[in-house]
């Protein structure tokens, strides 16, 4: 299986509503509940109307469409990662799954994810 990394700081921000989130970002992942409205988006882009936000994420995404029947993929990369004990924050969508880590983590993570087998070697670049 592919990881594609991709070269961009991200935000995992809380907004007030969507006004100003900008939706023509190449990414731009929105979550919306009877509590919150989320994004997470490149920092570069981060909405004014934000009312709490962590910045320093980077991303990386399983290359590919993944079947809905395929079971346990995002479970075994979080497990690699957490043994590791590297923290991550997962946005699914309906192709694939996306995998944030802390910039301070990142390579790190990509080299533990390397060594279990998944190639790691395709860059999407700002």
């Amino acid at each position: 299986m592919e990881i594609k990394r991709i070269d961009y700081d991200f935000s995992i921000c809380k907004v007030e509503d969507y006004s100003l989130a900008d939706l023509t970002m190449e990414y731009c992942f929105f979550a919306k509940t009877d509590e919150e409205n989320s994004i997470v988006c490149i920092t570069e882009y981060v909405p004014e109307n934000t009312i709490a936000c962590d910045h320093g994420w980077k991303a990386f995404r399983i290359q590919g469409v993944l079947e809905f029947s395929l079971i346990g993929i995002l479970s075994e990369l979080s497990t690699l990662l957490a043994e590791n004990k590297i923290g991550i924050f997962a946005v699914s969508t309906y192709n694939t799954d996306y995998i944030l880590t802390k910039k301070e983590n990142y390579d790190k993570a990509l080299e533990i994810l390397s060594k279990a087998g998944y190639l790691s070697l395709i860059h999407i670049s700002e």
